[in-house]
């Protein structure tokens, strides 16, 4: 048995760098050019940033439905910011500044993800999205809550000067809501307290001291004299913006107003209004479960009001971002243009409701309803597909429907391209053919199964009939042919057949 020998420590070196190279890292030294190149172009965009709170709520309003005042607040919010920003950049930023980061609270599927990536979009600065269930206290099972910040960097392209002017979007904050009682906890109180130099300002290293790949790369790039890639980026201008959906802060708030308010009465069906959650104050995040510092670094507080029917129906149909011009990509594809009716759309916003799921919910119902069209129509010769009401209250019977005149218009056309094939044969050679119903059922279902037309499935079996048949017509005067479904089997069996009878019937003509 032979023993293993350990390569060398140049051998080692050697492997090393070609295993990172398979990675497919680029050269610092190479990318720095293109990258300086797009530093300067984003650095020009933040240097002229010139919008007003009006400006990017117009913005928005032409992707978000509703949601009025928390789309006013996050304008005020991220205008402020971006002129911070311009400030710093041009060497007149505040020696300590404040930022204003936000919270969004709101129900699951009213647009706070949508909201921020709109944002972050209209602006042109990179995103990150992340949940805040991922994470864990430092030292235990989980991500480390400065992968964010490396996260940034990777959306910018590797570049920390354009990644440091970015936005985090951390949703499900509210999971790290906690119980106060003493010992550890992994998943709340720790992570709190991790975020908290986060949401202020601090300097990330690049590199985690678990990212192998990355250090062994910053080993060779030294060894080459190439340029050493800075170690730190600063979070004092990346904008924090955290979501949840506060299940039972609307209880809390109730509370509250009632031990303060004397004789107050609760409203609405539930005992609670629906707007009470509005109301909210740093006390009752506090008494939810986030640490005073923690909810103390979130200055900005964004209150998102729940989707009703009429605005589900204004998110497919007004909506620049709505899902229907998805679907009609999808079915565009095939070259099927879809099309939906205002009473669809209204059913569809009214089955979404049901779903108690906001905005997610209209997928959930278009899926439903357009998965069984999207399997059975591409390549079925179908061009317009309009949904209207009853196909969203019974998508399996207008299928049933659309499937039964296809087949009755396949059935139709196949039947005129037989007749059009058996007409130009008699044209071409005075020479009549005919088939069975049993044969041109045959020769429809192999044109379907080969995927042709049946003029083209004729003309290929038949392709030496032509010939054929006029040798048997001068031979004893015969034509007129009657194909049925055993001739088809071998056509050209069939007409060698055929042709020898024609001269055992021919010679016993000369000879009578």
């Amino acid at each position: 048995m032979s023993s293993f020998i350990f390569p060398d420590p140049q051998e080692m070196q050697k492997r090393l760098q070609d295993f990172v190279k398979s990675f497919g890292s680029p050269s610092p030294m190479a990318s720095e050019p293109l990258k300086e190149d797009r530093r300067e172009k984003f650095k020009e965009k933040i240097l002229q940033f010139q919008f007003t709170p009006k400006d990017i709520k117009a913005y928005l309003d032409r992707f978000v439905i509703k949601q009025e005042e928390a789309k006013k607040v996050l304008s005020v919010a991220v205008c402020d910011h971006y002129n911070q920003v311009k400030e710093a950049l041009m060497g007149r930023g505040p020696a300590h500044y404040v930022k204003q980061n936000v919270l969004l609270v709101g129900p699951s599927g009213v647009g706070k993800t949508y909201l921020v990536r709109c944002l972050a979009d209209c602006i042109g600065v990179p995103m990150v999205k992340a949940d805040a269930t991922k994470f864990s206290e430092t030292g235990y099972v989980g991500a480390d809550v400065e992968d964010l910040v490396r996260e940034l960097i990777q959306q910018a392209e590797g570049d920390v000067e354009i990644a440091q002017f970015g936005i985090i979007y951390l949703d499900e904050v509210d999971k790290l809501a906690t119980s106060h009682f003493i010992g550890r906890d992994v998943s709340g109180r720790g992570v709190q307290s991790n975020l908290l130099k986060l949401l202020e300002e601090t300097d990330v290293p690049i590199k985690a001291a678990h990212d192998i790949l990355g250090q062994m790369q910053s080993l060779f790039d030294f060894q080459k004299g190439a340029k050493p890639p800075r170690k730190t980026i600063n979070t004092r201008y990346i904008l924090f913006i955290v979501s949840g959906a506060f299940e039972r802060l609307s209880e809390i708030v109730q509370k509250r107003i009632r031990r303060s308010h004397l004789g107050f009465q609760p409203h609405g069906p539930e005992g609670i209004p629906s707007d009470i959650i509005a109301e909210a104050k740093t006390a009752d995040f506090v008494e939810y479960g986030l640490e005073p510092e923690f909810i103390g670094r979130l200055p900005v507080r964004v209150f998102c009001q729940p989707l009703g029917k009429d605005d589900l129906f204004h998110v497919l149909r007004d909506s620049e971002g709505s899902i229907l011009k998805q679907y009609k990509s999808s079915f565009a594809a095939y070259g099927i243009e879809l099309k939906f009716t205002e009473e669809a759309l209204q059913l569809i916003a009214e089955q979404a409701l049901e779903e108690k799921t906001g905005a997610r919910g209209l997928m959930t119902i278009c899926e439903k309803i357009l998965r069984p069209f999207r399997f059975e129509l591409p390549r079925s010769g179908i061009q317009e597909l309009e949904i209207d009401g009853l196909t969203v209250l019974d998508p399996e019977k207008k299928l049933a429907e659309i499937l039964k005149r296809i087949e009755e218009t396949k059935k139709s056309r196949d039947n005129e391209q037989i007749d059009q094939f058996l007409l130009e044969f008699y044209k071409t050679t005075d020479i009549h053919i005919h088939f069975d119903q049993e044969a041109i059922e045959a020769l429809k279902k192999e044109a379907h199964e080969k995927g042709i037309a049946v003029i083209d499935l004729c003309k290929e079996k038949f392709k030496n009939y032509s010939l054929g048949l006029k040798l048997i017509k001068n031979n004893n005067g015969i034509s007129d042919f009657t194909l049925t479904k055993e001739d088809l089997r071998d056509p050209e069996e069939t007409l060698n057949r055929w042709i020898a009878a024609s001269y055992k019937t021919g010679s016993r003509s000369q000879e009578q």
